[in-house]
């Protein structure tokens, strides 16, 4: 529309300017532009180039004559403004956008500096609780000869020496007095192990084999105070005793998973080494999971660690580095192989969540519970498994009339793959499987026999009660001419492990 209207402006300037002519002049043609066609600004018709002309023509003559002009001369009309905004407007405007990105500059700084000023005071106040507690361990084990308290105020993994620190008042000391009779009459000797304190009523866990066949335990702690003890039911098939002292207000240890445990976790353990070396601490690996290693003909699950495991640490604690039991030490290859090779560093513990069951009926009850098949058995040999296309599992070895399994069919060399819906391809599998039931429980079991596949159903037994009495008296004889584990097994009550 500007060049429409600048068109039509020009025009009417130019008929606007123009001079009148003699009368007889000639017809000026007019003047060919396309402006021309335009009557008027802004009109938009087209119109013909001779309207409006000064020229008329006579009736008797076809000629244009020229006629003076009678109409006031045309002023050109005031040219259209264009509407604009004021300047100012547009100042403010600027003005506003720049103020606007100001203050959010201003507020994020503002922001950013509140968030680091409170990040800095935050670093700072837990920079100075730790160093008052640092104080505070510091002015406490100057007062008590060096025994500073240490501990993880946020659940995070500690040192070794807060693990000590944490622990080291839940481990006790067992000594226990033990009568065999010999070949030489009734001797009297004593044995000694290590046990942690599980409640503050004076609930402790420790080996069996500290206490097998013992007339009286004595229970040392951390302070020295001397308590006796009352064992309060034991399970020889796990290696596990539980004693009671009557004490209260006691530091008991906090209880872990053993599940969790990987290879190369590190791992503290705490004892009696030797029976007079009390509150020892060693340090080391876990150096293999799942290990099984017989005890008195009994395949146990062990953790392997390398941790310093000497006679006297038996039934002392594992701990991991939250400061919690995640096993009971139990035993210790040590010597030479048949090579002459030095055995060393090679130590096991009864993982934690593998006997918590029967801790709890040892308290509840004096002996445990748990389901029962009433089988011995073993693993399957690998070779002759392989020779013969047998599948892994647990080899029946014998059958206890009466029980469980002898009511639901199993038979000597049958192969126990599977107890409940869980697979079993070894002994310890098979033992883990069991801790699922209950006596009394209802379940099925899949044996293989002569080639063939069976399922049977089984209802499971309670495990039989065990006595101090009837478990000792006949390991109390020394063996006249048996092989190193029976003189080995002789010797245990009296050297400890």
């Amino acid at each position: 529309m500007d060049t429409f209207e600048n068109n039509s402006n020009d025009f009417i300037s130019n008929t606007e300017n123009a001079q009148p002519a003699p009368e007889e002049a000639a017809p000026v043609q007019p003047e060919e532009s396309s402006s021309s066609f335009y009557s008027g600004a802004g009109t938009g018709r087209k119109e013909s180039p001779y309207a409006n002309s000064p020229y008329v023509t006579s009736q008797n003559n076809s000629e244009y004559r020229y006629q003076p002009q009678t109409q006031p001369p045309q002023h050109k009309p005031a040219k259209e403004k264009k509407s604009r905004k004021p300047i100012w407007k547009g100042i403010v405007a600027v003005v506003l956008v720049a103020a606007l990105v100001a203050s959010g500059c201003l507020i994020t700084a503002a922001a950013v500096n509140a968030r680091w000023e409170d990040r800095t005071e935050d670093t700072v106040a837990d920079l100075n609780r730790k160093i008052d507690d640092l104080q505070a361990q510091i002015d406490k084990g100057s007062a008590s000869g060096g025994s500073a308290v240490h501990s993880s105020m946020d659940g995070s993994a500690m040192s070794p020496s807060q693990v000590y620190s944490q622990n080291v008042s839940s481990v006790v000391a067992i000594t226990s007095t033990v009568q065999a009779t010999n070949f030489y009459g009734t001797s009297t000797g004593t044995s000694s192990g290590s046990g942690f304190i599980l409640t503050e009523e004076g609930y402790i866990v420790s080996n069996y084999h500290v206490v097998e066949g013992a007339t009286e335990i004595k229970i040392t702690l951390h302070d020295g105070s001397e308590y006796p003890a009352e064992l309060v039911g034991f399970d020889s098939t796990n290696d596990l005793s539980v004693l009671k002292i009557e004490a209260s207000g006691l530091t008991a240890a906090t209880i872990g998973s053993s599940s969790g445990l990987n290879i190369g976790d590190m791992v503290v353990a705490i004892g009696n080494p030797l029976g007079t070396l009390t509150s020892t601490q060693t340090v080391g690996y876990v150096s293999g999971i799942n290990r099984e290693v017989t005890t008195d003909n009994t395949i146990i699950s062990m953790i392997q660690t390398d941790c310093a495991i000497n006679p006297g640490n038996s039934g002392g604690p594992l701990f991991n580095m939250y400061g919690e039991v995640v096993g009971i030490t139990t035993a210790k290859y040590s010597g030479t192989t048949s090579s002459g090779a030095t055995i060393e560093g090679i130590g096991f513990a009864i993982p934690i969540d593998d006997v918590m069951n029967a801790i709890s009926d040892l308290i509840d009850y004096g002996y445990v519970t748990g389901a029962y098949l009433g089988v011995s058995v073993k693993n399957t040999d690998a070779e002759s498994a392989s020779m013969f296309g047998l599948p892994t599992g647990a080899y029946v070895v014998s059958v206890e009339k009466g029980y469980s399994a002898d009511r639901a069919g199993i038979q000597v060399k049958d192969i126990i793959i599977d107890l409940g819906g869980t697979k079993v391809s070894n002994v310890t599998e098979l033992t883990r499987a069991l801790r699922n039931f209950k006596a009394g429980d209802s379940t099925t079991i899949t044996v293989v026999r002569s080639g063939s596949q069976l399922t049977l159903d089984i209802v499971l037994d309670e495990k039989p009660q065990q006595t101090t009495a009837a478990a000792t008296e006949k390991d109390a004889e020394m063996p006249s001419n048996g092989d190193y584990q029976e003189w080995y097994d002789y010797f245990r009550k009296y050297f400890g492990e």
